[in-house]
């Protein structure tokens, strides 16, 4: 892939049509030469710059990828001559970074359904464009849908209009003015409604949830202040949420201007919330300072993380802050515990050269990064400290893609009267050594002595009466739900096995469904019966989903 020094803006014009697919107008303004692409699945039909036709081609296909797009010049461009590169194309129905729902598939039951998720990188699967967390880019967007649709992006709502050429049809227009990478690029259409929480802050969801969601993310406002004190102004005008179908993969999803997130946090008690802050706090570090690659990941989130606790810490108290730590660090010893404290994707920066991201995705650049940050604090002169260098960092890189030792050289600039202390911090360790990190932040005796719920295998008569006294069957919330039900099948209570398959297959979280797939194909007596159930719900689950529980079950397409 060319990266050309500048990316200016681009404009896309999508038209929502009935058989699942776009026919689609991309145009792309560069102030460089450009000649490479990626692209995933697309089809290419023409491709003009500035206004003459140019030649082009496909170069060899990869495996994850995609295939680049090979673009001739017809002319050779000046240093610091403008180009607009008109491309005519047609994204495929089996789009990585797309999930259509067919009307019976949605809560409504009247109409389509469509969600985009681009990261890490399957923006190239909806249209060609530089995949890179390396280049931002601002842009314009009409997306032509059917009237009784609404259709929402990552960008600002500016109006709709009639489509002039469908009666039946509207476009709807959005504008990005701040520079974004292409993995933050989200659309959505479907038969949406909203409802008002906060001064900046719409709920949108299907009817039959935009309720219960205005109630669950009520504190959404109070979290954004937060922020803002603890980071600085928040830039990005509108934060709206969206709760998206069960099958959406992630906990949530940071796209400016609109947050989509999965409606396994509707607890009904607001107790799931730290999500939401957890994606309020994308909009500093991710959305505005971005990682250069995504080997450098734990940039992006080990800070959000960091400031979504700080957020909690304010909103809550401190030992909520604490309390929130210690689960993290239990996640990450899980976590390495799964893949091994050998696997040299547990670094902190791992070398992905041809490793899929979706493959090397994990909690450690969550609560690894989490944990060096913790521990940087606790070194440097405590939280009130530490926040200081935040807000400066924020501030030095804000609308740019960094890596670890841009980061690195700052905190030593920043701390330059501890730069001793700083020395004394075993780097190489804490970010090229795979298993847990080298030293654990310190954290209040009650809650390191603490013990956590369900973290093993108890006889099945202990499991038994667990639920005859308290009913975990019945919990609605899905955090603990999943852990009751991880602890059944690992205590090998066959009874759950049908409730862990249900909670496996009606939501798609990978938080939830690949554990507890991986839990009953390691159960002897279900293995053949997770396989089953697996294949006969393929077809409904989100690509990535899809592909990383058929690799969980030996059951790669």
């Amino acid at each position: 892939m060319l990266v050309p020094s500048i990316q200016h803006s681009c404009s896309i014009f999508l038209i929502l049509l009935s058989k699942c697919f776009f026919f689609q107008r991309l145009v792309l303004r560069l102030f460089a030469s450009l000649q490479v692409l990626d692209t995933k699945d697309l089809q290419v039909f023409k491709v003009t710059v500035n206004g003459q036709d140019a030649k082009f081609g496909f170069g060899e296909k990869h495996s994850f990828k995609g295939t680049p797009l090979e673009i001739t010049l017809p002319y050779e461009l000046r240093r610091g001559q403008e180009a607009i590169v008109e491309i005519s194309f047609e994204s495929s129905p089996k789009s990585s970074a797309l999930q259509w729902f067919s009307p019976e598939q949605t809560s409504g039951k009247k109409h389509p359904f469509l969600f985009s998720q681009c990261q890490a990188t399957h923006c190239r699967a909806i249209f060609p464009c530089q995949d890179t967390p390396a280049v931002k880019l601002t842009y314009y967007a009409e997306i032509s849908v059917p009237k009784e649709l609404v259709a929402l992006m990552s960008a600002n709502r500016d109006g709709e209009i009639p489509d002039p050429e469908d009666s039946s049809r509207k476009i709807y227009r959005f504008s990005q003015n701040v520079p974004i990478p292409c993995y933050l690029i989200a659309l959505v259409v479907g038969a949406l409604e909203s409802r008002k929480i906060g001064p900046r802050t719409l709920v949108w969801a299907e009817k039959e949830l935009v309720d219960k969601s205005a109630y669950e993310f009520a504190e959404a406002e109070a979290m954004l202040k937060t922020a803002e004190d603890l980071a600085g102004p928040y830039i990005w005008g509108q934060y709206d949420l969206l709760v998206l179908p069960p099958s959406f993969p992630y906990g949530g999803m940071e796209n400016p201007c609109l947050t989509f997130v999965t409606p396994t946090l509707l607890a009904g008690d607001r107790s799931l919330s730290n999500v939401i802050a957890h994606e309020i706090s994308h909009s500093w570090t991710g959305n505005l300072v971005t990682n250069k690659t995504w080997e450098h990941f734990w940039l992006n989130e080990g800070h959000t993380v960091y400031l979504e606790r700080r957020i909690g810490g304010r909103l809550f108290g401190e030992q909520f802050r604490h309390f929130q730590a210690l689960g993290g660090w239990r996640d990450l010893q899980n976590t390495i515990n799964t893949l091994g404290d050998k696997n040299p994707v547990t670094n902190l920066i791992p070398n992905l050269n041809e490793v899929d991201p979706d493959v090397a995705y994990s909690s450690v650049p969550y609560e690894k990064g989490f944990a060096l940050l913790f521990y940087l604090e606790q070194l440097l002169g405590g939280p009130d400290v530490f926040i200081g260098f935040l807000k400066a960092y924020i501030q030095q890189f804000a609308y740019k893609s960094i890596v670890t030792e841009d980061w690195k050289k700052f905190l030593y600039s920043y701390f330059k009267d501890k730069v001793d202390v700083l020395d004394k911090v075993d780097w190489n360790l804490w970010f090229h050594a795979p298993g847990m990190p080298p030293v654990k932040p310190t954290l209040p005796l009650a809650y390191s002595d603490c013990s956590f719920l369900f973290q093993a295998p108890l006889p099945v008569s202990h499991v038994q009466r667990m639920q005859q006294v308290y009913d975990f069957n019945a919990i609605n919330n899905s955090e603990i739900r999943f852990r009751w039900l991880r602890l059944c099948i690992k205590s090998k209570w066959e009874e759950a096995i049908p409730l862990a398959l249900k909670m496996a297959t009606d939501q798609g979280r990978m938080k939830f469904t690949r554990p507890l797939f991986r839990d009953l194909y390691s159960f002897d007596k279900c293995r053949d019966l997770a396989v089953k159930t697996f294949l006969e719900h393929r077809a409904s689950m989100h690509p990535v989903t899809s592909m990383l529980v058929g690799k969980d079950l030996k059951q790669d397409q």
